[in-house]
């Protein structure tokens, strides 16, 4: 009998999802970030590139991502009636997520 391994490179192409890249607008909602994506096409017929802006609501089960994080989503099951993006990586923190860090920490009283 010939057995079967599940290589991690026969994994990925078994589960070949789209992926996107974006900018975190909103985590004001419980384990959800809301990420725009800015797409480039040009106009069929003038040619000139035009720019569109889509705004995705993507799964962040561990509420990680901060505003103006780059981000990339990945396609998977619908969660919710918008949701249907979840959380791959953290691709960039953003400077004012790493200022709001800081400012968090706890001063100790004397």
């Amino acid at each position: 009998m010939a057995e079967t391994v599940n290589t991690p490179a026969a994994e990925t192409k078994a589960t070949h999802r789209n992926e996107k890249v974006g900018i975190v607008v909103s985590t004001k909602m419980q384990k959800t970030i809301v990420v725009e994506i800015e797409m480039r096409k040009a106009h069929p017929k003038y040619k000139r590139v035009l720019k569109f802006n889509k705004k995705f609501y993507a799964h962040d089960e561990q509420n990680s991502a901060r505003v103006g994080d780059v981000v990339r989503i990945r396609e998977a099951r619908p969660l919710s009636k918008l949701k249907r993006w979840a959380l791959e990586e953290i691709v960039r923190r953003s400077s004012l997520a790493q200022l709001a860090d800081v400012q968090e920490l706890p001063v100790e009283a004397k």
